[in-house]
């Protein structure tokens, strides 16, 4: 019999510390999965949300003073500068306003993005996307709101300024309904062309609040080149943008997945020991006669190290399916801060997580089948046998 079918049979002899192992392991192997999980799963899922806007650079003030307005108000001659470049291949403004929108008597407060050209930054679910003047699409919470759908008129009324008197309302014409990639959960939002929102506000159709650029392949060398263009603004890639708020946000994620990783596989340390030094202690005098028998040292040695193995083993394969439960169940209670986006993740998954989740259960299981296996190599033939045969 190999050693691997005997380390089974020992377990199976023992079903009850055999099972309690196993679901200890499944359950700390879960929490540890979920912690690789959380520790790149803010940045892998807002890369994605960046790569779905179909931008990689973005352009902004460097002044870091709020002031009413938008924040360029240069921003369509910058864009038509920026566009001539040989390495961008789009440009559009971007303004964002908050506005109400009515009808029938309904009103919503919404956030509004109005943006030129293309690609736009949102993805239509029904109807069309904008074609001219007077189109808008909005999101699935402003539709439910004021019950509105493609071909239905809605009356915006938007606040561009910190002025007194307010623009007089706008009629617009809904185009579709569609997704924002930043919009959070219950929240109406929608989007227009930038000189239907510049008409709205009553203001410079010139003005944006920042840029989104399309490299023409490589968005760093696009970022240079906008950046030495106009050194007065604020250039980032997508990769920029990700490495300051990692910088600045992520950071404590990392940690605390870190840290509870840390526990989690002492704990697991700890459990595996444990079991298999008792189960060891109580099989002494089997291990004796085996020995005496002719099983070589190394054999008992390695039955316990299989031991741990199988008990780690089936224990890190049931954690995985554990492990994505109870991640969906703690994504779900975080998203539910105020201001997350509704498409933005904390725990994402990747495949470098497995090979590290595997890693870490194999030199769990080497560790904690070390000490048992010193007591089984040092352990006197002789005077076992003797103790057992008094006993």
């Amino acid at each position: 019999m190999n050693v691997l079918a005997f380390a089974w049979r020992s377990l199976i002899r023992q079903p009850a510390r055999s099972i309690l192992g196993i679901l200890g392991v499944a359950a700390v192997g879960a929490l540890l999965f979920d912690m690789l999980l959380l520790s790149e799963g803010l940045v892998l899922s807002m890369r994605d949300l960046l790569d779905r806007l179909g931008y990689d650079v973005r352009v902004m003030s460097t002044d870091s003073i709020p002031r009413p307005g938008p924040d360029l108000a240069d921003a369509a001659p910058t864009a038509a500068q920026i566009a001539k470049l040989p390495s961008v291949r789009t440009v559009v403004t971007v303004r964002t306003e908050a506005a109400h929108l009515v009808r029938e008597g309904v009103s919503v407060r919404a956030a509004l993005v109005g943006i030129s050209g293309r690609p736009r930054p949102w993805t239509v679910l029904r109807g069309r996307d904008i074609a001219g003047a007077g189109d808008v699409v909005i999101n699935d919470s402003a539709a439910r709101a004021l019950q509105a759908s493609p071909g239905t008129t809605i009356t915006l009324s938007a606040f561009c300024s910190r002025d007194d008197a307010a623009p007089p309302p706008r009629r617009l014409r809904v185009a579709g309904v569609a997704e924002f990639p930043f919009d959070t959960p219950d929240n109406a939002g929608a989007g227009l062309d930038a000189a239907d929102l510049a008409e709205a506000c009553a203001q410079s159709a010139e003005a944006a609040d920042y840029l989104l650029v399309t490299s023409a392949g490589d968005p760093e060398r696009a970022a240079a080149d906008i950046a030495a263009l106009r050194p007065d603004l604020l250039v980032l890639s997508n990769e920029q943008a990700l490495g300051q708020l990692q910088q600045r946000g992520f950071t404590y994620f990392r940690q605390i997945s870190t840290v509870l990783t840390a526990v989690t596989v002492s704990f697991a340390l700890l459990l595996i020991t444990v079991l298999l030094t008792v189960s060891v202690n109580q099989r002494l005098g089997e291990v004796a006669a085996l020995r005496a028998l002719g099983f070589s040292q190394r054999r008992v040695v390695l039955d316990v190290l299989c031991e741990s193995a199988l008990i780690i083993g089936i224990g890190g394969v049931l954690s995985l399916p554990l492990g994505a439960l109870l991640a969906a169940w703690l994504d779900a209670i975080l998203k539910q801060m105020p201001g997350l986006p509704a498409a933005l993740h904390f725990f994402v998954f990747r495949p470098d997580a497995l090979v590290v989740h595997a890693g870490l259960l194999a030199a769990t299981a080497i560790l904690a089948a070390a000490y048992p296996m010193r007591i089984v190599a040092r352990l006197p033939i002789a005077s076992t046998l003797r103790n057992e045969v008094i006993s």
